[in-house]
């Protein structure tokens, strides 16, 4: 343990207060009697006292402290009080399910109050004490609300269904929150994807991601033009701001979706889907855990190759368009409840949970060799001068016998930085290693790359990622016993593409590491 001294002084801007400011007058006193501090008490969050003194705003751990004077919270009677704020398609089903099952779990009772349609909260109580312990609050509307509210305190906790733009980052920065771009501000709790729906009845199965654009563009206009009859397309999408929007918008682009008038809106993507699946000539962009009775197109590449949206390619990310769940909190710090909930949501046991409630969970699989079939025919299919089959005989030999986890590692758009879904994995095959799940056994981290540029290049490009990456596992997995378990890299450059070259989004699924299990 730190010097309390030292814990004082330390410890700037690290606290967000969970009581409401007194701008009382307290004195704070270690237990020993031989160090007192003074200032207006900013709040107490159940273990932590914020205060503003003559040496700025400090923190001090309530366990090393007595508080003095009438602004002194009553510490037996705390209630952490937590708000949420954002997406409306996560609060109204995978939050309620997470907390119900947070709540079980720590042995307390759970209850429900609604204030409006989109605003309620839940009430934690212990019933050995008999007491309120929590209160976690919810406003359901969309993510860039959410990120409003966070800067204008009105919440803790932030449900996105996309990641957080760069302005919202710079507002929240200003205002004292932290970084929310970095990688420990921001928590996948599930994943979804863009997907584009046809009817049943609909024969075309794959599309091009510049013809659904152009499609939707009104560029497009006849079902003959992507290879169907010759049947005008009706155009269907999400209202704007509205559940899967958020990420169509990003994934597809706001020009497209939100400019043309012909476009039937939908407030709910279950409506959307309905829509879609009664009408033979509609050509909807949905999301793939609502699909409903809607059929999802593969995504067509120029080469040939098409990725379709499953809950494998949806966790390794093989399929373009997946579209992660996350909640982002303040680098400030949360009441010991909500930082336990923040952790039971990131956890294996609450995987389950969410794949009960209806989306798609991030725990990792195996996927054997023998079901990776048409990914190698595919990479004997696109073998040419410079990757040739030998190269494909040591990528078999090297894999022979090992299992691929769905935790895959891809990288943001013409940078070394690993994108969101990538960081979770990171984190998530960190505490694997810590909780020894893969004691006495090896995972190889193999490297993949585009085949833009010499293949000799591409080849080292993808084992420098490679590392990068068992590196940066490595090093998350502070507590893991290095002996235990084997790390190694291997590396392949372009010998197994999953997607063409010629788009942009193709490039980027190329650009990969993997991680097998032998």
């Amino acid at each position: 343990m730190i010097p309390f001294r030292a814990a004082v002084f330390a410890a700037f801007c690290l606290c967000a207060a969970a009581v409401s400011a007194t701008a009382d007058e307290v004195t704070l006193t270690s237990r020993e009697g031989t160090v007192t501090i003074s200032g207006e008490l900013l709040g107490y969050d159940g273990e932590f006292y914020r205060l503003s003194t003559q040496y700025g705003i400090l923190t001090v751990d309530g366990t090393r402290v007595e508080c003095g004077g009438e602004g002194c919270p009553d510490v037996d009677a705390y209630v952490a009080e937590v708000g949420f704020a954002g997406a409306q398609r996560m609060g109204e089903v995978l939050m309620p399910a997470l907390i119900e099952s947070f709540a079980i779990r720590n042995g307390l009772n759970l209850s429900r109050d609604d204030t409006g349609s989109d605003d309620f909260t839940y009430v934690l109580r212990d019933p050995e004490a008999d007491r309120v312990v929590g209160r976690f609050g919810f406003r359901l509307h969309s993510s860039a609300e959410g990120f409003a509210d966070l800067v204008a305190e009105e919440a803790d906790i932030v449900m996105s269904l996309r990641p957080v733009l760069a302005r919202e980052a710079r507002l929240a920065r200003t205002a004292g929150l932290g970084d929310l771009v970095s990688g420990d501000r921001a928590r996948i709790v599930a994943l979804d994807a863009v997907v584009p729906l046809v009817a049943l009845s609909n024969p075309v199965r794959d599309i091009s991601l510049e013809d659904l654009r152009a499609a939707f563009r009104g560029e497009i206009g006849s079902w003959a033009e992507l290879g169907g009859p010759d049947q005008p397309i009706a155009l269907h999408a999400m209202a704007p701001g509205m559940g899967i929007a958020q990420s169509a918008t990003v994934d597809i682009g706001e020009d497209v979706l939100e400019s043309n008038d012909a476009i039937t809106r939908h407030e709910s993507a279950r409506d959307l889907a309905s829509a879609v699946a009664d009408d033979p000539d509609a050509l909807g962009i949905g999301s793939f855990i609502e699909q409903g009775d809607a059929v999802p197109l593969a995504l067509r590449g120029p080469c040939g190759t098409s990725s379709q949206a499953s809950e494998t390619t949806l966790k390794t990310e093989d399929y373009p368009l997946t579209a992660p769940m996350f909640l982002y909190t303040p680098a400030v710090r949360l009441p010991r409840l909500a930082r336990e909930f923040m952790s039971f949501a990131g956890s294996p046991a609450a995987q389950p949970v969410i794949e009960r409630a209806g989306f798609v969970d991030q725990f990792p699989r195996a996927i054997p060799l023998d079901d990776q079939g048409e990914r190698f025919a595919n990479a004997i299919r696109r073998a040419g001068v410079e990757t040739d089959l030998q190269d494909l005989q040591q990528l078999v030999s090297a894999l022979s016998g090992k299992s691929r986890l769905t935790l895959t590692f891809r990288f943001e758009n013409a940078s070394s930085a690993l994108d969101a879904q990538s960081r979770s994995n990171v984190a998530l095959l960190s505490a694997a290693l810590e909780r020894g799940v893969f004691d006495q056994r090896s995972l190889v981290f193999v490297g993949f790359g585009d085949g833009a540029g010499p293949a000799g290049i591409n080849r080292r490009l993808s084992n420098s990622r490679a590392r990068t990456v068992r590196d940066a596992v490595r090093a998350s997995a502070e507590s893991a016993d290095p002996d235990r378990v084997n790390l190694r890299v291997e590396a392949f450059g372009e010998a197994m593409p999953m997607a063409c070259d010629e788009t942009a989004w193709g490039r980027r699924v190329n650009r990969r590491v993997e991680v097998w299990i032998e």
